[in-house]
């Protein structure tokens, strides 16, 4: 009877709150969660429960994963506004569920903040949990990668299939005592590859089984890789799928052997289409059905898109915060455009879960790489704009390069009157609606 009032109240306040226009993808879960903390315990799971986690690259993946099983004729559901806590996700799992508690579709798909899978999943536990990285990540929150790596291991009991990112070895050592079945994906080298680490952000240097520093024969970035302990039989192994012949240029690569078309030109997309494939392929999707959803019918991106601002183009990276790695990817991307360009950078919020406000994480991100001749000028706006001058200042940064907005409704005319280049944001999710609606609204205004 609970169960029954608890869904009916999930659906009742979700209904009225989108009559008021919010998104109502939080409020009814966390009533509704409120009411009995064990709701999603009773509820009756379709065959397939597949969550996505990791410190990034879980939204990117998650949407692959819908986009092919949704062409291949699966019935998925999936929370597409990324509202991956243990609230969003109650909203979104009652929301799909007739009144007895039974899930209505063929498949569950989750993407899932690592600390609330122990609350997501209690007895009920998920099929299949796709893991794509674990780094420094929200350090106020979650402290250091191997408190990340506990929360999600402890979540597990052996009878869920992992998916995991090989060229990691903060997840491979899940092989070292994980009772159940593991599926791992990894790249091989490409020509993007190094000898040596090109960033600050290693976070696994040291084997897990015998703490001797690891070795590494090349790097993608970070510390994913291919690595082996010269102490004991720790290693990288070769994946189950391996991803080789990257190409970001031409967006192509191939997975065992099978040629993909990556949906933008990011190397951290060839993981999430790695993982994705493998994914499908393991619970049994035709390779002819994930092959036509890669290369037939194209999932547009949500990173990197593309606006016209004036006779310039404002290309849209969304950067983490507090995340060093997901930053060093956008700026090794902005580096890479051979063409002159400015760069907008700034944030008004550090977090949308808490409010520490904690700034360390800004002193892991290799912001020195901005001190490139092809950099015109480096556009600071947001709440924390001073204390984004501070570090560019520390990577000697030349302060003639830099612009402070003051007032965000200024940023246009700034943009038009100081800057004569090609545009990339490096923001955080919360400014790239206001870049946005900013840009149309000029738009606007010259019609």
């Amino acid at each position: 009877m609970l169960r029954a009032v608890q869904i009916l109240v999930n659906k009742f306040l979700t209904f009225v709150w989108k009559l008021f226009g919010r998104n109502g993808t939080q409020f009814p879960g966390s009533i509704s969660y409120n009411m009995n903390q064990k709701i999603l315990e009773k509820i009756h799971y379709p065959k397939y429960v597949i969550g996505v986690t990791g410190s990034s690259g879980k939204g990117t993946t998650t949407g692959l994963i819908y986009h092919i099983l949704k062409e291949a004729g699966y019935d998925v559901v999936y929370n597409a506004s990324g509202s991956n806590g243990i609230r969003g996700i109650t909203t979104l799992i009652l929301n799909n569920c007739d009144i007895f508690g039974r899930f209505k579709h063929d498949v569950l798909l989750l993407e899932l903040d690592e600390k609330h899978l122990h609350l997501a999943f209690g007895k009920n536990k998920m099929t299949h949990l796709v893991l794509t990285n674990i780094t420094r990540d929200q350090p106020a929150r979650n402290g250091s990668p191997d408190l990340i790596y506990d929360a999600i291991f402890n979540a597990l009991d052996g009878s869920t299939t992992l998916i995991l990112n090989a060229d990691d070895p903060g997840l491979q050592k899940m092989r070292l005592s994980y009772p159940g079945k593991i599926i791992t994906y990894g790249l091989n080298k490409t020509k993007y590859s190094t000898g040596r680490k090109e960033d600050y952000s290693i976070d696994n240097a040291y084997c897990p089984n015998c703490h001797k520093k690891l070795v590494y024969s090349y790097y993608h970035y970070g510390h994913l890789g291919s690595y082996f302990c010269p102490n004991c039989d720790f290693k990288r192994g070769d994946p189950d799928y391996v991803g080789t012949k990257v190409y970001l240029d031409e967006q192509t690569m191939e997975i065992n052997q099978e040629k993909i078309h990556l949906n933008k030109d990011f190397l951290f997309t060839a993981y999430a289409s790695l993982a994705s494939y493998a994914l499908c392929d393991t619970i049994g999707v035709s390779k002819d059905k994930i092959l036509k959803a890669f290369n037939e019918h194209i999932l547009e991106s949500k990173r990197g898109h593309e606006l016209q601002l004036g006779n310039r183009s404002l290309t849209m990276l969304e950067s983490k915060n507090e995340n060093a790695l997901s930053y060093y990817q956008s700026l090794q991307y902005i580096i890479n455009k051979p063409e002159k360009k400015s760069v907008i950078l700034g944030f008004e919020n550090v977090s949308r879960r808490y409010k520490y406000n904690d700034l360390s994480w800004l002193w892991d991100v290799k912001f020195e790489l901005l001190n490139d001749e092809s950099i015109e000028k480096i556009v600071l706006i947001g709440r924390f704009k001073w204390d984004v001058y501070v570090r560019l200042i520390y990577a000697h940064i030349p302060k003639k390069k830099i612009i402070l907005v003051e007032h965000l409704e200024d940023l246009i005319s700034i943009l038009e009157e100081q800057t004569k280049k090609n545009l990339y944001t490096m923001v955080c999710f919360d400014m790239t609606e206001i870049i946005q609606n900013l840009v149309k609204e000029r738009e606007h205004g010259n019609h």
